[in-house]
């Protein structure tokens, strides 16, 4: 029970890493809010987890929405003790300039400009209760980039840097924050990122991965909560790579 008596919300909760990271941190004592801009699989995600857990609809790039998502968490359990930004997004894996600009705009928006909106609304709350923790979902390819995502690289970049920027800003306000760079998973976004989904291309992604497979939400729920916990109480600023070795 590391997380007993806390209040964590987690974005894009409704599958993949944030639902594994949702059960996980509820399966350890934390109340959970289950942010999701599918309605259906945020509600299923926390009608699975019971009392602990609440749904809020939510768009992380719009201001808002993830306003509404706070408040939510407050009226509810009230106080917010985690954050997670774990909704993403990303373009198809093709040359640079055959991305659209409406697909630019939008992995922007989800990917970078959501930290900055879950900034803005949590923080004061976490000042106020006198501490707290974000933890940003960010990626390998912000250290390791692949071409053919070059945008969607670039705001995992921006994560990292943005988080590692964070940390140091808000450590006066015992404000941890620390990132997650997966390498790929078994996620609604798979086949997006390798350009379409067949045992081939898995099979060119996973050779690249030195411990031989994809990560799972396991591999990352495991990590958030070590990372959320008072056990992870000096880390900040710390960008953990969870990667099966993908980025040494």
């Amino acid at each position: 029970m590391r997380l007993q008596g806390k209040v964590a919300i987690v974005t894009g909760a409704g599958s993949g890493f944030g639902e594994g990271m949702a059960e996980r941190f509820a399966a350890e004592g934390a109340k959970v809010v289950v942010a999701d801009i599918n309605d259906n699989a945020g509600r299923t995600v926390a009608e699975r987890i019971g009392e602990a857990a609440l749904f809020t609809h939510t768009d992380v790039s719009d201001n808002s929405s993830v306003e509404a998502m706070i408040g939510a968490a407050l009226d509810a359990f009230g106080r917010v003790d985690i954050l997670v930004n774990n909704a993403g997004w990303t373009h198809d894996n093709t040359a640079l300039i055959d991305v659209p600009e409406e697909d630019f705009d939008r992995v922007f928006a989800v990917n970078v400009k959501s930290i900055y909106l879950g900034a803005r609304h949590a923080v004061p709350v976490m000042r106020s209760q006198g501490g707290g923790m974000i933890l940003n979902i960010a990626s390998t390819a912000g250290v390791r980039p692949r071409p053919g995502l070059v945008w969607y690289n670039g705001t995992k970049g921006a994560a990292i840097t943005i988080t590692r920027a964070m940390a140091v800003e808000l450590a006066p306000d015992n404000i941890r924050v620390c990132a997650i760079n997966p390498v790929i998973g078994d996620t609604g976004l798979t086949a997006k990122f390798m350009g379409g989904d067949t045992p081939e291309k898995r099979a060119q992604f996973t050779a690249s991965i030195p411990l031989g497979r994809m990560s799972q939400p396991r591999d990352i729920a495991n990590t958030a909560l070590f990372l959320c916990s008072d056990e992870a109480d000096f880390l900040t600023g710390t960008c953990v790579d969870v990667d099966g070795g993908r980025c040494v």
